[in-house]
C-alpha cells in the first residue's frame, strides 16, 4: 500500500499544530501557576487592618497602597524596585510639575523607606547618602503634603494618609536632628540637602525663653520607655518631643529636664526649595504650656510628651536612696529645693514638702498627673523641698522658712513676679506640720507651751538661744497664701509610743551641727522647761515631736492661720474602718482634722495617699480654686 505525498503533508501539518497548541496550554498553565490571576481571599479584620495600614512606619520594607499607586501610574515602579534612590529624584522632578498632593506624601515614605536602609554616619564616601539626610527630605515632603498651600484642598484628618503623613513628619525629625550613636539631639545651623539643593536651616528658641547654651543635651523623648508612673502624658500633633537637660544655674540649682517639642518649620514651595530660594527653622517650645502653631492661617497642635523628661530627671538612685538614708544618719542636705524645671517667670510655684524618712521623689505620681492638665501644666511649676527628716519638727520648719524666703529673694529680687506672692505648700505626714509653720504667726505661744518663764530670762548657750529664736518666734511667709495637708498628724501619731521614741533615739544620728555639744547643752536648757519626762534626758528627734504629748503639738493646734491664707485637708482613712474613728495605719483621723480649713476631704487609703487618684484630683480642683482667686 502506497501513501499520496499530498495527504502524508497535512497530515504531518495538523499535528504539529496540534503540538503547538498543547505547548501553548500547557505553558499558559505553568505560567499562572494553577491559579487564577485575579481574585480575593477571606481575612479576619486584624489582617485587614494591618494590609491597608502597612508602610515604612509599620514593616521594614513595606510601602502603602497610596505610595504605590503614584509610583505606579508615574511609570516609576520598576525604576523603585532597581533603584529607590533614581526613582525618588525622577518623582520630584514629576512634583515640580505636577502639583497633585499625593505626589508629596508618596516622596516622604519612598523617602523614609530608603532612609532606613542607608548608614548614619559618614563612611569617608562624599557620593554616598547618608540617612539623616534623607529622613530631613522625607519630614520637608511630610511637611509640604500636610501643611503647603496648593490647588487640591489640604488633605482630610480622616485620611489615612494624612495620619501617616504625621507620625512621617515626627519620626523623620528625630532621626535627621540624630547626632551620633547614643541618640543625641542636635540643632546645628546651616545649609542642609534636599534633592540636591541647599535649605538653609536655623534654631529659634524665643518662644522657649532661654537659649541653646543653657542646656547640656537634647534627648528625642520616644527613645525611651517609661516605667513607674500609671500615665504617660502625650498629646498628639506634629513636633518632636524632647528632653531639654539644663545646665546647674541659679534659676536651676540642681539642672533640670525641660519637656520641649521642636517644630521643623518650612518656609517655601517645592519649587523654591529646588530653586534654593527656601529657608528654615526649628522651633523650639516649652511643653508645659498648651500651645499651637501658626501656619498658613491654620492652628496645628504641637505634639508633647511631659512624662518622659520626669522620669528621666527621676531615674537616679540617689534620689530614691536619699529620704530613709537621711532620716536615720542625720546627713545634712546642702540643698534642700529640688528643681525638676528651671523658674519660669508668671507661673506660681506649688512648693511639696515630703514626710519621715521620704523623699521628693514619692510625689512623681502626683505632678506627672497634675501636669497632664493644661490649665495646671500652663499655670504653675512645681519645686520640691527636701530636709533631713528625723531632726525637731520646728527646726525643719525653720529650715523650710529660711529656704524658702532665701530662694524668692534670689529668683526676683526686686519683687516683680507675682506670682511668686501666690505660692502654695503642700505637704504630706510631717511634711504637713512643716507645712503648717510657714502659715501661721504664734507670737511667744509656742515658747510658753514650754515654759513660764521669758526666753531671754533664762539660761542658756548662745547656740541653742539663737535656735529657740529662730524656731519658735517666727512670722508667716506673706508670699505663701494657700497649703494643704495630706494624712498630717496635727495632734500626733498613735505610733508614737514612748518605746517607739526611744528606739529611734538609739538609732537616729542627728545632724553633727544639730549635736555639737548639744547634749549637755540641752540638758542644761530641759531643766528649765516644761517638757515631758521622757524627753528631758535626751535630745529630741522629730518622732518625739509627732508625740500626742508634745506641748508644742498641742499648742499649733489652736494656732489660726495668718491672715489671707487658705487651707485644706486632704485625709486617709483605711476602707473597713469608720470614718470618725478610723486611721490612716500611722495617722488617725481625730488628729488630721481641724477646723480652720476651707475644705476636708478623706480619701480611703493608707498614709502614703499623695499618690492616690482621688488625692491627685482633689488636689488639682484645689488648684483650679486657686487661680480664681478663691
Amino acid at each position: 500500500m502506497s501513501f499520496s505525498p499530498r495527504l502524508s503533508l497535512s497530515n504531518l501539518s495538523l499535528t504539529r499544530g496540534i503540538y503547538l497548541l498543547i505547548g501553548l496550554i500547557v505553558w499558559i498553565t505553568l505560567v499562572s501557576g494553577c491559579s487564577q490571576p485575579i481574585g480575593i481571599t477571606r481575612v479576619t479584620p486584624e489582617e485587614s487592618y494591618r494590609i491597608s495600614t502597612t508602610s515604612p512606619l509599620t514593616e521594614e520594607s513595606g510601602l502603602s497602597n497610596d505610595a504605590t499607586s503614584v509610583l505606579f501610574r508615574s511609570n516609576l515602579h520598576e525604576d523603585y524596585e532597581r533603584d529607590p534612590k533614581l526613582a525618588i529624584s525622577k518623582l520630584h522632578k514629576i512634583a515640580l510639575k505636577d502639583d497633585r498632593r499625593d505626589i508629596l506624601f508618596a516622596l516622604a515614605e519612598l523617602s523614609y523607606a530608603l532612609a532606613s536602609t542607608l548608614p548614619e554616619e559618614d563612611s569617608g564616601s562624599s557620593q554616598k547618602l547618608l540617612a539623616r539626610d534623607v529622613y530631613l527630605e522625607s519630614a520637608v515632603y511630610a511637611y509640604l503634603y500636610l501643611l503647603a498651600e496648593g490647588k487640591e484642598p489640604l488633605p482630610s484628618p480622616f485620611d489615612n494618609r494624612f495620619r501617616e503623613a504625621c507620625e512621617l513628619y515626627n519620626r523623620s525629625l528625630a532621626h535627621a536632628l540624630k547626632l551620633g550613636a547614643d541618640d543625641r539631639v542636635s540643632f546645628l545651623e546651616g545649609d542642609r540637602s534636599v534633592q540636591g539643593s541647599v535649605l538653609k536651616i536655623q534654631a529659634d528658641t524665643s518662644l522657649l525663653g532661654r537659649p541653646l547654651s543653657d542646656f547640656e543635651s537634647f534627648h528625642p523623648a520616644d527613645a525611651y520607655d517609661v516605667y513607674g508612673f500609671t500615665v504617660r502624658n502625650r498629646s498628639p500633633g506634629l513636633g518632636l518631643p524632647i528632653i531639654g537637660v539644663t545646665r546647674r544655674s541659679s534659676s536651676a540649682p540642681n539642672g533640670g529636664a525641660l519637656p520641649i517639642t521642636v517644630f521643623f518649620r518650612v518656609n517655601g514651595s517645592l519649587a523654591e526649595i529646588d530653586a534654593g530660594k527656601a529657608n528654615a527653622r526649628l522651633e523650639l517650645y516649652s511643653s508645659y504650656e498648651d500651645r499651637d502653631v501658626e501656619v498658613n492661617g491654620q492652628q496645628i497642635p504641637l505634639q508633647t510628651d511631659t512624662t518622659t523628661p520626669l522620669a528621666y530627671r527621676l531615674n537616679d538612685a540617689e534620689l530614691w536612696k536619699a529620704g530613709l538614708r537621711r532620716f536615720i544618719s542625720g546627713e545634712p542636705v546642702s540643698n534642700h529645693m529640688l528643681f525638676i524645671q528651671p523658674y519660669q517667670t508668671g507661673k506660681i510655684p506649688v512648693v511639696l514638702v515630703h514626710g519621715t524618712g521620704s523623699s521628693p521623689v514619692w510625689w512623681a505620681e502626683m505632678v506627672n498627673t497634675l501636669r497632664s492638665d493644661p490649665i495646671v501644666r500652663e499655670r504653675f511649676q512645681f519645686w520640691f523641698y527636701e530636709y533631713t527628716s528625723n531632726i525637731p519638727i520646728v527646726s525643719s520648719g525653720g529650715d523650710l522658712r529660711d529656704t524658702l524666703t532665701d530662694m524668692v529673694n534670689h529668683l526676683d529680687p526686686k519683687h516683680q513676679d507675682d506670682a511668686l506672692s501666690k505660692m502654695v505648700v503642700i505637704g504630706h505626714s510631717q511634711g504637713g506640720l512643716l507645712t503648717n509653720l510657714t502659715a501661721v504667726d504664734p507670737g511667744d505661744r509656742l515658747w510658753r507651751s514650754i515654759s513660764d518663764r521669758p526666753i531671754d530670762s533664762i539660761d542658756v548657750d548662745p547656740f541653742i538661744y539663737k535656735q529657740l529664736k529662730r524656731n519658735l518666734f517666727f512670722s508667716h511667709l506673706p508670699f505663701v497664701k494657700r497649703v494643704i495637708y495630706i494624712s498630717t498628724p496635727h495632734r500626733g501619731s498613735f505610733l508614737t509610743t514612748s518605746w517607739v521614741r526611744n528606739l529611734a533615739s538609739r538609732i537616729l544620728t542627728l545632724p553633727g551641727d544639730l549635736l555639737a555639744g548639744s547634749k549637755q547643752k540641752f540638758a542644761q536648757l530641759a531643766g528649765q522647761l516644761k517638757l515631758p519626762e521622757e524627753i528631758r534626758e535626751k535630745m529630741p528627734t522629730s518622732i518625739d515631736g509627732m508625740s500626742p504629748s508634745n506641748p508644742i503639738l498641742k499648742a499649733l493646734v489652736d494656732e489660726p492661720l495668718a491672715k489671707g491664707i487658705r487651707a485644706h485637708s486632704i485625709i486617709a482613712v483605711l476602707p473597713d474602718m469608720d470614718v470618725k474613728t478610723g486611721n490612716d495605719g500611722v495617722v488617725e483621723y481625730s488628729s488630721a482634722h481641724i477646723s480652720a480649713v476651707d475644705s476636708e476631704f478623706v480619701v480611703r487609703t493608707g498614709h502614703s495617699a499623695q499618690g492616690h487618684p482621688l488625692t491627685i484630683e482633689e488636689v488639682r480642683r484645689i488648684l483650679h480654686v486657686h487661680l480664681e482667686g478663691q
